[in-house]
């Protein structure tokens, strides 16, 4: 096996170099315009040594179906699971950037993430009515730079078969790298990277082409009932916060926003003060602290991003209804949730509550939102909810598609659900299951260098220790019944729930009909 070189001896390819290279490859065309990179990737966990273990087929007895299957009770008395986490490396760039890394050697790859904490929430101090600039920003760092034009640009990004991309999101705005680790691919796909970040172009006839493209987005965006239920969801749970608008804008701020906004964007949040950087892939220690050097060197050093404003919650119910011709209603209900726990005791607070709402709304047909509403009362193909913390107090959702004329059934079957699960909790073989579940699976989220990546990168973006993922199992072993169900209780307000509905029929005018009947 040839031995990577160590990028401590090996000098970056000069850029101009790359530029004058990168102008005679062939043209590829760009990605789609509304592709969004995941926050989080689950993938298959490596098989040790790259071979399949399962039995033979030859030592099954497929006579003896009934014995095959008894062997399932060997799992009453399986060993604890032993999980090995990653060995998270941490250091800081010259400029102050924290850097957590995570050495792999299974493939010749790495993944590489720089994030800001610069999503749409930030959008309202470049304009006051700028909804869209970060998702902007994020789309026109893909097409072109100052030394390469949107074509030369596509051209290198494919012809070196890397994924390079940006994206915004509400808390955070993520510049992401996947390479081959060979210096051959990842130097000059590093320094498209830094192109991205520094030297954008953001061409004015490219920008104009963005928003007519958006907008036709947008207007077919009012024909998808789920969108039209999330985005009256944000705008009245919170109201005047930053959280309240679309990240990608609306069909009023789109064509507003202009080439100057995305520049002072750029230049107030995309800088060293504010970011964070995850790798993870086949490089030394030596080689991750020159890459990320190399990568963060030119971004300017800038300000922190001032913390974002607390929302504020509902403190009674409301009911908001969408006129849609379809035979389905969409339901989404909820309220407002909890921002990313930070220290211990906040931590195992979300987890005991994590516990206790994979048994009410998990997605899954063990939880009892699913039991009820869709295998008993058959009202809906699937029901589930979840809880988004962030960097200020996420939302805590619960949505479901059901027919017009069951829709106020639906509602009510939930909620009598969700009151009745807050009153007698949950017991304790519900609690083991989800226990053992959440457990068991939890290795597969670092079963990939992605995997690990965007966990480290999560980690590292909400400022949270090296030992967050060490002490998850723990967390979830010490969880206590009393504890979960208390939780539930504190956390959870159904009375003042915000319930948004988009249907054909408006089922809070349904019931009083029937009254007047």
């Amino acid at each position: 096996m040839n031995k990577k070189k160590d990028m401590t001896q090996t000098p970056f390819l000069k850029k101009n170099n790359l530029s004058s290279h990168f102008k005679q490859l062939p043209y590829v065309s760009a990605c789609a315009f509304f592709g969004i990179m995941s926050l989080t990737t689950v993938a298959q966990a490596d098989m040790a040594g790259g071979e399949d273990a399962r039995t033979p087929a030859a030592a099954v007895d497929t006579s003896a179906p009934i014995a095959a299957l008894s062997k399932l009770s060997s799992l009453e008395n399986a060993k604890p699971l032993e999980v090995t986490v990653p060995d998270i490396q941490s250091f800081k760039t010259k400029a102050g950037i924290p850097v957590l890394f995570v050495p792999t050697t299974t493939l010749p790859i790495v993944d590489i993430d720089l994030r800001f904490n610069a999503g749409s929430a930030r959008d309202g101090s470049i304009s006051e009515s700028g909804f869209g600039i970060a998702n902007m920003t994020a789309t026109m760092l893909e097409q072109g730079s100052k030394r390469l034009d949107e074509n030369a640009f596509t051209r290198a990004v494919e012809t070196l078969g890397i994924s390079l991309g940006s994206s915004a999101y509400k808390d955070m705005f993520i510049v992401s790298l996947r390479s081959l680790s060979d210096d051959k691919h990842l130097l000059p796909a590093v320094d498209l990277m830094t192109q991205m970040l520094t030297e954008p172009s953001f061409d004015e006839q490219i920008l104009a082409r963005n928003k007519a493209r958006l907008l036709v987005g947008l207007q077919q965006q009012k024909q998808d009932p789920g969108s039209l239920a999330s985005i009256a969801f944000s705008k009245a749970l919170y109201d005047d916060h930053p959280y309240a608008h679309p990240s990608v804008g609306t069909l009023e701020s789109v064509p507003n926003i202009d080439r100057q906004q995305l520049i002072d964007f750029k230049n107030r949040y995309l800088v060293a003060a504010n970011a964070s950087l995850a790798m993870t892939g086949n490089l030394t220690l030596a080689q991750a602290k020159n890459l990320a050097e190399e990568i963060t060197a030119d971004l300017p050093a800038g300000q922190a991003a001032a913390a974002l404003p607390e929302p504020k919650p509902l403190t009674q119910p409301q009911h908001i209804h969408i006129p849609f011709p379809s035979t389905q209603t969409t339901v989404l209900m909820g309220q407002l949730g909890e921002k990313r726990a930070t220290d211990p005791q906040a931590q195992q607070k979300q987890t005991n509550f994590a516990v206790g709402n994979e048994v009410l709304a998990g997605g899954d047909f063990n939880a009892r939102l699913m039991t009820e509403v869709r295998q008993n009362l058959g009202y809906t193909y699937g029901i589930s909810g979840s809880m988004n913390p962030m960097l200020a107090r996420g939302p805590y959702q619960i949505g479901f598609s059901t027919r017009n004329d069951k829709a106020r059934a639906a509602i009510d079957a939930s909620l009598n659900v969700i009151n009745e699960t807050l009153d007698k909790g949950i017991t304790s073989d519900e609690m083991k299951l989800t226990t053992d579940n959440l457990k068991n699976s939890f290795p597969m989220g670092f079963a990939s260098n992605a995997g690990i990546n965007s966990l480290i990168g999560m980690m590292n973006f909400y400022q949270l220790p090296n030992s967050y993922l060490t002490n998850y199992v723990n967390r979830i072993e010490q969880v206590k019944l009393s504890e979960v169900n208390q939780t539930l209780r504190d956390t959870l307000k159904p009375d003042n729930f915000l319930i948004v509905t988009v249907g054909e029929v408006n089922p809070w005018d349904e019931k009083k009909a029937k009254k007047k009947s």
